[in-house]
C-alpha cells in the first residue's frame, strides 16, 4: 500500500482519475434520479438529493481543475458522466415510482378485457370511439409503474391485436386506484433480478 501512496505517477494517473470517475458516477446517478423525482412532484427528496449531488460534483470538478494537464482526469470525468446517466435511469426503473396511464385501443367489442383488468385489481374505463377503420373501444387504466408490464401482458394475452400507449401520470385523486407501492421496497428490487 505504501508503494501506491509513495508513487506520484500512480496517484496522478490512476487513483485521482478513479476517484473523479466514481464521484461523477455518483453525482450524475443522483442527479438523474433527482430530475425524475422532480417530474413526479417529490420536492423534498429532490432537494436533499440536489444538495448531495452538487457537493459530490464540486469535489470531482475541483480535482479536474487541480490536474488540468492530466488527460486521464478528463477521460474519467466523461466516462463517469456517461455511466452515471445509465445507472440513474436503471435505479429509477428498479424503484418504479409513480403511476402510468395505459390506453388500450381494440376493435373487439367484447367486455372480456375490461373485466379481466378489473379482476386483476386494475380500474378500467371503456370509451367507444371511431378510429381510421371504424368503431373501436378505448380502455383507460391507471396502474402503478411496477405493475404496467403485468397489465399489458394481460391485455395482449386476451387481445393480441390491441394498440397500447403509455403516459406518465403526475397525480391521481379519484376513482378506482390500486393500492400504491411504497416509495422503496427491497422485495421488489430482489424479485426483478
Amino acid at each position: 500500500m505504501q508503494f501506491i501512496t509513495d508513487n506520484p505517477w500512480i496517484t496522478s494517473w490512476v487513483i485521482i482519475p478513479l476517484l473523479i470517475f466514481l464521484a461523477r458516477v455518483t453525482d450524475v446517478s443522483i442527479g438523474t434520479f433527482r430530475i425524475i423525482l422532480i417530474s413526479k412532484g417529490k420536492k423534498a427528496v429532490a432537494a436533499i438529493l440536489g444538495f448531495i449531488e452538487i457537493s459530490v460534483w464540486l469535489l470531482a470538478i475541483s480535482q479536474v481543475f487541480q490536474h488540468l494537464t492530466n488527460a486521464a482526469c478528463f477521460l474519467a470525468y466523461g466516462l463517469g458522466f456517461a455511466l452515471g446517466n445509465y445507472l440513474g435511469i436503471t435505479i429509477e426503473e428498479k424503484i418504479a415510482l409513480g403511476q402510468q396511464a395505459i390506453r388500450i385501443i381494440t376493435r373487439n367489442t367484447m367486455e372480456i378485457l375490461p373485466m379481466a383488468l378489473r379482476d386483476a385489481g386494475y380500474g378500467a374505463t371503456v370509451i367507444q370511439a371511431k378510429g381510421a377503420k371504424g368503431e373501436v373501444n378505448v380502455i383507460l387504466c391507471v396502474v402503478p409503474r411496477n405493475q404496467v408490464k403485468d397489465a399489458i401482458a394481460l391485455a395482449q394475452e386476451i387481445d393480441p391485436y390491441t394498440f397500447i400507449s403509455l403516459q406518465d401520470v403526475r397525480s391521481v385523486n379519484a376513482g378506482f386506484i390500486p393500492l400504491r407501492a411504497p416509495l422503496f421496497s427491497w422485495r421488489r428490487i430482489v424479485k426483478k433480478k
